[in-house]
């Protein structure tokens, strides 16, 4: 059989890099890889090191080039991506390492490529005769653009959700806690599915190792790292952070040199819910401030791969300590107090760490008489855990009243727009810069269970930020996000490098991609199911007696009922395209399947559950936790089946999975 060649790919193209470094030499492979994937008929592709190549593409930096990078606020911060190249190659650059690789994947973009989800899955990589000529410069409109870590986690995913990060045009990526326990321990022992997958238990040694591995592959994109988060209030005085409630008595187990320096709340010192994370310390204590600097100091002179350190308090609200000194100032003012002196010990090193500190439960409420005295170490972390999600900031903003803080008797905002209200006192003081710590993906992608109405959300909540002065976010979500679709995901990622993009125009992307030439039949499906199920519904908005249940709502059972007649019109449009042109699409549509068997299941529950017949919604609910834990081990890369259930289950039994911040 004779071999057809697409016309122009024959000839052999060259990769120059005109600078060293492991992004670099990275975006250099990456570019071959996908060239080579779209014109697999093509010869090798070489990669030199060329510092005065005039030909073939070149990858540098546009300082490298002669190119103005002016208008970067901060080059090491701020991305800024060029790209001149015809048919025969060209520049591309970047005005920092992590950018020139930003350029390659923004290049192939416009040749036709789409990362839609994790994983080679994931990949949409046409088949193409020849590249086209692109030519291009962007800084993205927001210089954060980033997920942390969340929900369970294992260890092949989070490689690829770093993998995926540039990708789609981020730049950041978080790993909370020094050991991130919780999160790993959620997968590895398999929690709400061990009838189906036996437990797998890993030691926090290997935990640690894990976190190591990403923080390699981070740096061989040269991603921005943000470290750490909660935890500060803990391992300083010989806590272990680590510990969970379900570890054992954990509170009991405290030396009385470790007690002396936990909040005092109720007449204790003690561990709040028997948890180090949550518990906040005594504050006013210089001992204790000072052993507190001391450990950050050591751990950023060490851990001097990190560019961001994030120093967050406990994570609880209403658990300030109510001793006699930490009563003559208010929380966020004691912060102050404590991130100059770290500023302080920092400056003696001679250490240029970045400092994040959060705008977070207690702290929500502006330090009344103390401020940072060296603005330009920290960044302020705004993260507003309580605000509704089914709504965004309205398009004309009101002049909201703000509370005066009263301790341990607050009430957090409920809107976003409420939470704006309280950073604008904050930014009377405060002039340095801010990236907001967002939830979309933490459990509201469960709610809206088709996932358009979270997309248009998404993204008029990062253009809302940017209004604010907020100059990006972080998402505190699952790395598995993509069900039953990336797309909200996608929107988020996208929008945040470029805010002119509209929610109607990603999905067009998304879809068409995802689903082929059909794909507004499969947009059309999921928002009638998406009507369905009210996502304020699922919120807890829309409930006739919140005493009884957040799901109470007899008069919405007439709507759920609907869900059957949907989802089996759904299945056909489905099994019609059951086997797609590319992968990622019959990767899509499969998914599509389980999601439209877990809807299904989800609104059999949902039925008796808001007319009150609780044994029965029970009984439907446990079916749909074993039957959807059987799916999961085939699409793990997009459905984090532990972090569904843990987010539906409180709304079937009224029991708060994870007390922590206690916003509900």
């Amino acid at each position: 059989m004779e071999m057809i060649t697409p016309k122009g790919v024959t000839d052999m193209y060259q990769i120059h890099k005109i600078t060293l470094g492991s992004p670099v030499d990275y975006a250099a492979e990456e570019l071959k890889k996908y060239l080579r994937m779209m014109m697999p008929e093509c010869s090798e592709i070489s990669i030199d090191y060329a510092p005065d190549a005039v030909d073939g593409f070149r990858l540098g930096l546009m300082q490298d080039f002669g190119l103005d990078v002016s208008d970067a606020e901060d080059p090491v911060l701020d991305d800024i991506l060029y790209v001149d190249a015809d048919a025969c190659g060209g520049i591309i650059a970047g005005d920092n390492p992590r950018s020139v690789l930003l350029a390659v994947y923004e290049y192939l973009r416009r040749q036709g490529c789409r990362w839609l989800f994790p994983g080679v899955d994931g990949e949409f990589i046409p088949v193409i005769d020849a590249i086209a000529p692109v030519s291009f410069r962007h800084k993205p409109s927001c210089r954060y653009r980033g997920q942390c870590n969340e929900g369970s986690e294992y260890q092949s995913n989070m490689l690829e959700a770093i993998e995926f990060t540039p990708k789609v045009g981020m730049n950041v990526f978080m790993m909370e806690f020094r050991i991130p326990t919780s999160y790993y321990r959620r997968y590895y022992t398999h929690m709400h599915n061990e009838e189906n997958r036996p437990p797998e238990p890993v030691s926090n040694q290997t935990i640690l190792q894990w976190k190591r591995q990403c923080e390699a592959e981070l740096s061989r994109r040269g991603l921005q790292f943000h470290d750490m988060g909660h935890g500060w209030s803990a391992d300083p005085f010989g806590i272990d952070s680590s510990l969970r409630a379900s570890d054992g008595d954990n509170d009991a187990a405290l030396s009385d040199e470790s007690r002396q320096f936990l909040a005092l709340v109720d007449g204790k010192r003690a561990l709040i819910h028997n948890t180090p994370n949550y518990t906040q310390f005594c504050m006013s204590n210089p001992v204790a401030r000072e052993k507190l600097v001391k450990y950050a100091a050591d751990y950023a002179q060490t851990h001097n791969n990190v560019d961001y350190l994030h120093l967050w308090l406990g994570d609880a609200l209403n658990k300030q300590c109510e001793c006699e000194h930490c009563r003559e100032k208010t929380p966020s003012d004691w912060y102050m107090i404590l991130l100059n002196e770290l500023d302080d010990e920092l400056t003696r090193r001679k250490l240029d760490t970045r400092i994040v500190f959060i705008v977070y439960v207690d702290t929500v409420w502006p330090p009344e008489t103390e401020k940072i005295i060296n603005p330009a170490r920290f960044t302020l972390l705004l993260a507003p855990i309580s605000r509704r999600y089914t709504e965004s900031v309205p398009e004309v903003s009101r002049k909201l009243e703000t509370q005066p803080y009263v301790r341990n008797k607050l009430v957090l905002p409920k809107s976003l727009e409420e939470n704006f209200a309280y950073f604008e006192k904050w930014k009377e003081n405060w002039k340095g810069a801010n990236v907001a710590y967002e939830y979309h993906f933490w459990r509201h992608q469960y709610y809206d269970i088709a996932g358009l109405d979270l997309a248009d959300v998404v993204n008029r909540d990062v253009k809302a930020y940017k209004k604010y002065d907020v100059n990006g976010i972080i998402q505190d979500g699952s790395q598995r996000s993509f069900f039953p679709t990336g797309l909200v995901f996608y929107v988020y990622a996208r929008t945040l490098y470029d805010n002119d993009l509209n929610t109607e125009e990603l999905i067009e992307e998304y879809f068409s991609c995802a689903f082929g030439e059909d794909w507004k039949a499969f947009r059309d499906y999921l928002r009638e199911l998406g009507d369905a199920v009210d996502f304020r519904y699922l919120e807890g908005q829309l409930s006739a007696d919140p005493a009884r249940s957040r799901i109470y709502n007899p008069a919405h059972a007439e709507s759920l009922a609907r869900v059957e007649g949907i989802v089996e019109r759904g299945l056909a449009l489905i099994h019609e395209h059951y086997n797609m042109p590319y992968r990622v699409q019959t990767a899509s549509v499969r998914l599509l399947e389980m999601h439209a068997n877990f809807a299904r299941m989800l609104a059999a529950a949902l039925i008796p559950k808001s007319k009150g017949d609780d044994d029965t919604a029970d009984r439907l609910f446990a079916e749909l936790v074993r039957e959807a834990g059987k799916m999961e081990v085939y699409f793990q890369t997009c459905y984090d089946h532990g972090l569904a259930i843990y987010s539906l289950k409180p709304l079937f039994d009224m029991r708060t999975q994870d007390p922590a911040p206690q916003i509900y």
